[in-house]
């Protein structure tokens, strides 16, 4: 609707002074009047606002007339176009600023006439229009530079003319935005608010319903005009009803207003997908996130399809889908606004391939990148929650690496040393993160509820936080949930993590009963839900050790090195493989291999995978191919290689590719060949 109004304004051409009505010329002598139209309306009306020719061209009608608004409009515009960080927004802010102020001075009647008769309405347009493009530019810079208090006087501002079309200001519905994206704080922060996260939602519906009465009161007059304009008016409230509501996990009533977009040509796929996402539909989430990712690419900002799109791959256990994407992503983006999310998401894919060196180098970046949050409810509190939920994350995998590293971790005094050094990291990052997120008033409805559209971590994350702190209060917590949550597909998953929290009570007996019950579930979307199912057969294979079912066990370990083999270096068990040995073997790569905690079996009944090494090459072009099949000789690592110097680095590093960790990218399935 924009681009449509945009067209319209550079096609509006600016009348001769003795064809705008007395009441709405500027209060200045008739010369001056005259000069701007031959000096400045003419020209502006063969240049487009949007071009570098802005610029120089604002610079130039500023030096014919200064108190004339149009060259602050052109140079506030340019800037804001122009504008990818905190200070570009910034200094975009006076001249639209300036601008704003020279319009309300020269033509208030023009702003405040309403009327039904074109005639009236034809030379008022332009000025409304104008108005209209500078305010929700000048909007965009308070929002962006984190002054939410200015935006809200400002919408006040622009309300008070009580326009007769929204065009580029479609006023109620930024104040309703304005008060969700600010949910959390109350009214001693801004005054604008309430007290609590409900109450603000409530304000936030309150300013859409006026939005809708405005409609409707204006219907009749508008429809004179522009016929047909307040149904795209009603589609504006709409898009913002779905963000509320879908926060609000009112599921039916959010499906309505997707639906009235839908049937409109309107359907916002971002928000869809997240819809989607939060009600663990991954399949259609991702299938609208790809939509949007061929409307919004452009933009500078972060794309939240590209973010959310990772953290689908993760589910898929194809993490290192998401690695290219996000790699792609930073790439693109540059250091625009974005750039630190993407770095993020490049980390949690990462770790979640066993990349763990590398996944600390993003997250670390991100940490030290100063994010603009533009045009979007994600603000800094989120985006330093999930940097800190990876390191989180990061340190629980580095203390697993050293178990996984050394068989004889448990005796090794060396490998003790270095494991309860890095526990004690871990403990200190999970009670800082404990602390900050006490003071969190969103974690009942963003983290306890495991998905929510304004979440960007994955509900495994949150289970690192939750997993050692106050296990009765989570089961009380999550058992409710599981028992009245009105999205059916995420039901499981709080089923599982009171089946994982019983088992940290010690009660692995009846957690395994529900866990068993999990395996029968048919609401799994197995291609879409890998990280679900491996998480279920990881706590089975638990539960089984536990209980002395060894086989059972194996079993379990099994199916999860299949279903997600990256996972399985991290897990508290060891996975049974075979080992075929060929070319010219180096003894001390394939000792140190073994030294690694890999159950190494050549009994064909227990369940195991089968891993080929073949070592070839000599002195500096020494090199190691390997691939991994299952019992049905079907790939599980795709066959690569890789070339090596020192036996003990060689030694552990294939024991990692071996769960197809790092490497390439996979490719189709097929029945392997020596």
């Amino acid at each position: 609707m924009l681009c449509a109004i945009g067209a319209a304004a550079q096609q509006q051409r600016k009348l001769k002074p003795e064809e705008i009505p007395p009441q709405f010329r500027p209060p200045h002598p008739a010369d001056k009047v005259l000069q701007r139209y031959f000096t400045i309306d003419q020209k502006r009306n063969n240049q487009d606002i949007y071009t570098e020719e802005a610029l120089p061209r604002s610079r130039e009608f500023k030096r014919i007339d200064s108190t004339y608004y149009v060259g602050w409009m052109f140079e506030g515009t340019y800037k804001y176009n122009h504008s990818e960080d905190y200070i570009g927004f910034k200094n975009a802010i006076y001249p639209l600023s300036r601008a704003m102020d020279l319009i309300e001075h020269d033509y208030a009647k023009a702003l405040s006439t309403r009327t039904g008769n074109v005639m009236v309405n034809y030379p008022i347009q332009i000025i409304q229009i104008d108005y209209t493009m500078v305010a929700n530019f000048l909007m965009s810079c308070y929002s962006n530079t984190d002054q939410p208090d200015k935006v809200y006087q400002l919408l006040r501002r622009t309300l008070k003319w009580n326009l007769q079309f929204d065009y580029y200001m479609d006023s109620y519905n930024y104040l309703a935005w304005t008060v969700h994206r600010n949910r959390f704080y109350t009214h001693d922060k801004y005054n604008f608010l309430a007290n609590s996260i409900d109450e603000n939602e409530a304000l936030a519906n309150r300013y859409l319903d006026t939005a809708m009465r405005r409609i409707y009161r204006n219907k009749k007059m508008d429809d004179s005009l522009r016929p047909g304009m307040a149904d795209g008016e009603k589609l504006s409230v709409y898009h913002y009803k779905n963000i509320l509501y879908s926060y609000a996990f009112n599921i039916d009533s959010a499906l309505h207003y997707f639906e009235l977009m839908r049937q409109a040509g309107r359907l916002p796929h971002n928000n869809f997908a997240n819809f989607k996402m939060i009600c663990g539909d991954f399949r259609t989430a991702e299938a609208e996130y790809k939509l949007a990712s061929t409307v919004d690419g452009a933009d500078k900002r972060l794309q939240e399809w590209a973010y959310y799109s990772t953290i689908v791959d993760m589910y898929k256990a194809k993490p290192k889908d998401g690695i290219q994407m996000a790699r792609d992503m930073i790439r693109a983006a540059g250091t625009t606004p974005g750039y630190g999310w993407y770095n993020i998401a490049l980390a949690r894919s990462l770790l979640y391939d066993g990349q763990v060196a590398e996944a600390q180098k993003y997250t670390d970046r991100a940490a030290d990148f100063k994010e603009v949050h533009i045009g979007t409810t994600l603000g800094q509190s989120h985006y330093e929650f999930s940097i800190q939920m990876l390191k989180l994350i990061n340190k629980e995998q580095e203390w697993s690496m050293q178990r996984f590293e050394h068989s004889n971790w448990w005796y090794n005094p060396k490998v003790l040393f270095a494991m309860s050094g890095k526990l004690s990291e871990k403990y200190v990052q999970q009670f800082l993160i404990i602390n900050q997120f006490a003071q969190n008033p969103e974690r009942d409805k963003v983290i306890y509820k495991l998905f929510s559209t304004e979440s960007t971590v994955s509900w495994d994350e949150i289970w690192s936080l939750v997993s050692d702190f106050s296990t009765q209060f989570f089961i009380n917590r999550f058992q409710k949930e599981a028992a009245t949550d009105k999205r059916t597909y995420i039901r499981k998953y709080f089923e599982l993590f009171v089946a994982k929290l019983k088992m940290k009570q010690g009660k692995y007996r009846e957690a395994k009963t529900a866990l068993d019950a999990l395996t029968r579930n048919t609401d799994i979307d197995p291609p879409y839900e890998k990280l679900f199912a491996a998480r279920l057969y990881e706590a089975e294979a638990e539960c089984a050790k536990e209980l002395d079912y060894t086989k059972e066990q194996q079993e379990w370990l099994y199916k999860l090195y299949l279903t997600y083999p990256q996972l399985v270096p991290f897990a508290s068990m060891p996975m049974n493989m075979e080992l075929h040995v060929t070319g010219v073997e180096d003894k001390k790569v394939t000792e140190r291999l073994k030294d690694c905690n890999i159950n190494w079996v050549t009994n064909a009944s227990i369940p195991a995978a089968v891993a080929y090494v073949d070592f070839s090459g000599s002195k500096d072009k020494k090199n190691i191919t390997y691939y991994v099949v299952d019992r049905n000789g079907n790939y599980i690592v795709q066959k690569q290689s890789f070339m090596w110097q020192k036996p003990e680095e060689a030694g552990v590093a294939l024991a990692y590719k071996l769960f197809d960790i790092g490497g390439k990218m996979p490719e189709p399935e097929k029945e392997a060949q020596w």
